[in-house]
């Protein structure tokens, strides 16, 4: 079992519209594949039309067994299962630091799925605390969408920082950029830039295209209803990458 952590430190970079598309891809090659909707917002779980709900909530998430078990849903893909968000996942982190070990919580709640699942792709709300630490103890790889704006590559270079004061492996995080505008300049200047100043950039970008909005109204993967459109193939190209180049 692999699992994949889509993470940022910085909201609205598009974290959950890749779990979605790179897992419903994962899937359509017959990999059994789990999505772990992390965030209380459960924008993951609206997309493959779920109920946000979790067994005994928050505090059955971290206890594992059966009430995870009992909470994973399947979506309308084959071999695609969900594990839904809850709003009381706002207070994850609270319960996990009221445990011992708590930074390893996740990972001993994501273990028993190993028999079971091929991929386990974590979609991750925008924070750096004791839940992020769960995540980066816990994934394999953390894939980082990373939009080329300013803010957005001082939030990476961040967590870079924070992952080697934390003795986490940096080597672990793969950027791509996401959200781009080839027609403005600074978005192509920074682009490059980045490639020159920072190892393990992913070279497929996914561009900001009117048919990523289409999932808030569709509820379903771009690469499930618009396989042939350009946002579409930029997944199927983004995860064609990651197959070749990291997980190979």
């Amino acid at each position: 079992m692999t699992t994949l952590a889509l993470y940022s430190n910085k909201g609205g970079v598009g974290k959950t519209t890749a779990a979605v598309n790179l897992s419903y891809l994962a899937a359509r090659t017959g990999a059994k594949t789990l999505v772990c909707d992390l965030d209380p917002q459960s924008s993951a779980t609206y997309y493959f039309r779920v109920k946000p709900k979790l067994k005994r909530a928050a505090k059955g998430f971290t206890k594992g067994g059966k009430p995870i078990a009992n909470s994973i849903k399947g979506t309308d893909y084959e071999n695609l299962d969900l594990l839904p968000a809850d709003f009381s996942h706002r207070n994850l982190d609270i319960t996990f630091a009221e445990l011992n070990r708590s930074t390893e919580r996740l990972k001993k709640i994501v273990k028993p799925f190993k028999d079971e699942y091929d991929f386990v792709f974590l979609d991750c709300p925008p924070t750096i605390n004791i839940l992020a630490e769960n995540i980066f103890n816990t994934a394999d790889y953390i894939l980082v969408p990373l939009m080329p704006t300013t803010l957005s590559i001082r939030t990476f270079e961040q967590l870079l920082s924070f992952l080697g004061k934390k003795k986490c492996n940096p080597g672990k995080a793969f950027a791509f950029f996401s959200m781009v505008d080839t027609t403005r300049k600074t978005h192509r200047e920074l682009a490059v830039a980045v490639y020159r100043q920072h190892k393990n950039i992913l070279k497929s970008p996914i561009p900001y295209l009117p048919q990523l909005e289409q999932m808030e109204i569709q509820r379903e993967p771009v690469t499930a209803f618009a396989p042939d459109s350009a946002a579409a193939k930029a997944y199927q190209n983004l995860w064609f990458e990651i197959r070749q180049d990291i997980l190979s």
